[in-house]
């Protein structure tokens, strides 16, 4: 009985309520005449396309830095990346790979600005941030216009400039990852490629935040004035956290193209943020404390959520209603945990 109680006091009764949810989900499914075979293929590709931009957020919630909504400016150093290496033609792994090189740079300098913009309004992060952000993506709709992007499957058929607001990645990298040593079991599909890739971003955040560097962040999160006496700087390890989630975004948004199919540029990017900062506070982590567990957990509830709900439910109804119920259970979702932002858990 104590380890029961031990384990809903870790655990949190609201993620114990939704899973108990979402395994509800996944016993009537069948019931309704919804295959699981298919539903859990694309619970595991949405985990997998979504994880890393939620794994993004780890080192500056460590630091201190708040939830972050400034996530779409590693959003569009990614985008610049992928439209960069498809403009010069590249395709395939080697393709994907080059994306990933041309949006480190971009999301270095981008990390390095916000960083900066951040120890300056130390106490309104979250607030800036959002600013920030949605800023941001307006400054790139008007650049996606003006940029020199010439090939013919990048821009406007109509004006031959600007690029069109939908990009298929049919001929370039879509679902590499996902087709990677991908296992079939009837009709379900496991994308191995994609959770491997996963797996090694997780890895790398869990080893980077024990790092000398990684345990200054996370000392800095936790009493600033300790890590400042013990010579640590402050301003320094806020703005390495910003990097790093900056960067690590950039390559959370070419992972979720290639699962998707598709690059979207100009307000795309717009909201990406609040499901990310969501599926981290339902993992359990706060505006102060975060962990790879958080981040898994997190994700596959709100993703499982998103992708189960709708089919029990249209199944039910005998319609479609995908779209509505989609949007209404990943606002939902998102209000819920946007209200907990401040609760502290284990």
């Amino acid at each position: 009985m104590n380890r029961i109680k031990a384990f809903i006091t870790d655990f949190g009764w609201p993620r114990i309520i939704i899973a108990l949810f979402l395994l509800g989900l996944f016993i009537s499914a069948p019931i309704v005449g919804v295959k699981l075979g298919p539903s859990f293929t694309d619970v595991f590709n949405r985990f997998g396309q979504n994880a890393i931009m939620v794994l993004a957020l780890v080192p500056m919630v460590q630091a201190g830095c708040g939830l972050n909504f400034g996530l779409p400016l590693g959003i569009l150093a990614g985008l610049l990346g992928s439209t960069l290496a498809m403009q010069l033609g590249f395709v395939g792994a080697p393709g994907f790979i080059v994306a990933i090189l041309i949006t480190i740079p971009f999301g270095l300098l981008f990390g390095l600005g916000y960083g900066k913009l951040l120890n300056k309004v130390k106490g309104e992060e979250m607030t800036i941030a959002m600013y920030v952000g949605f800023s941001a993506v307006m400054l790139f709709s008007i650049l996606w216009l003006v940029l020199p992007y010439t090939k013919a499957d990048l821009v406007m058929g109509y004006a031959g400039e600007g690029l069109r607001r939908s990009i298929s990645l049919e001929k370039y990298w879509a679902k590499l990852l996902n087709d990677f040593l991908a296992v079939r079991i009837g009709d379900f599909v496991f994308p191995t490629g994609l959770m491997l890739f996963v797996g090694l971003c997780v890895l790398f955040i869990f080893v980077f935040m024990r790092t000398r560097t990684g345990t200054a962040l996370t000392a800095v999160g936790s009493n600033p004035d300790y890590a400042r006496a013990s010579g640590v700087s402050v301003e320094r390890m806020r703005t390495v956290s910003t990097v790093v989630s900056t960067v690590l975004g950039g390559v959370g948004i070419l992972v979720y193209q290639q699962s998707f199919g598709f690059v979207q540029v100009y307000d795309a990017p717009l909201y990406m943020a609040f499901p990310a900062v969501s599926a981290l506070l339902i993992g359990g982590a706060s505006v102060t404390k975060a962990s790879m567990v958080n981040v898994v957990i997190g994700t596959f509830l709100f993703q499982g959520m998103l992708t189960m709900t709708p089919s029990v439910i249209n199944s039910v109804l005998k319609t479609d209603m995908s779209e509505v119920i989609r949007i209404i259970v990943s606002n939902g979702m998102i209000i819920y945990a946007l209200t907990r932002k401040t609760k502290v858990t284990k």
